[in-house]
């Protein structure tokens, strides 16, 4: 259920990378249970804008206020705030010398101090929820794209994140593994996570976004529901998008 608590509000957001300017300027809000969905061509900026909302990417103008906070004062300890931004890769990043359970137990002893019993017995039931409880003891490179991904997600969750970032999950997986992910992802989000997707699955964006972002050479040249977006586009560059992708 999406509330009218803002979780994340991003002001003026500007990002340059040697002079060019990747980002020109976004303002956004994503509510507590919002699936916002992130479009556009390559090239657009729109995993730099995912990547700047955890200050992977350090923006060079702009606020970002998450849970209240300006998390880009840089007397902010953003660490903090990185516990409760579950982000998911496109490339998993996995421990690759660690079985399953530990890549998803390491983060909660670490940094939420659990202890090892309570995080081992969160990570099971995360796993049997995404079916990858008899993976526990495999080491990622025993596992499937498709497997590793779920199980990057899960690695996100045990950390009882507010908001989940996924850049892209799916771009990197055989066709026949993509549904497998995104049906994880459909489950969280009728379960209520808030969510910020950058993903070129239309069907997904359509299905289960609450509303989709259409960034354009740096800027949101436009954001709807996903009905009015994909039925009813207004903007001339995202029509010629969507001609070009659905």
């Amino acid at each position: 259920m999406i509330t009218n608590e803002v979780l994340i509000k991003v002001e003026g957001l500007e990002k340059s990378f040697d002079g060019v300017d990747v980002l020109k300027g976004i303002d956004a809000e994503i509510h507590k249970g919002d699936v916002i969905v992130i479009v556009g061509a390559s090239g657009s900026g729109k995993s730099t804008f995912l990547r700047c909302l955890n200050l992977l990417e350090e923006p060079t103008g702009g606020r970002i206020l998450f849970e209240g906070t300006d998390i880009t004062d840089p007397k902010v300890d953003i660490n903090l705030h990185r516990q409760k931004m579950g982000m998911v890769f496109q490339q998993f990043n996995l421990f690759p010398h660690m079985t399953v359970l530990k890549n998803l137990t390491l983060g909660p002893i670490k940094l939420l101090k659990q202890s090892k019993a309570e995080a081992e017995a969160n990570a099971m039931e995360l796993l049997d929820r995404v079916g990858l409880a008899d993976r526990a003891d495999a080491y990622p490179s025993q596992l499937s794209g498709g497997q590793k991904q779920r199980i990057a997600i899960v690695r996100a969750l045990a950390m009882n994140p507010d908001v989940l970032l996924f850049d892209e999950p799916t771009s990197a997986l055989d066709p026949e593994m993509v549904g497998e992910v995104l049906d994880v992802m459909k489950n969280l989000a009728k379960e209520g996570m808030t969510m910020a997707v950058v993903t070129h699955e239309m069907g997904f964006a359509r299905e289960v976004g609450t509303r989709v972002m259409f960034i354009d050479e740096g800027v949101v040249a436009e954001e709807n529901t996903p009905d009015e977006f994909f039925n009813n586009p207004q903007n001339p560059r995202l029509k010629d998008f969507l001609s070009k992708v659905l």
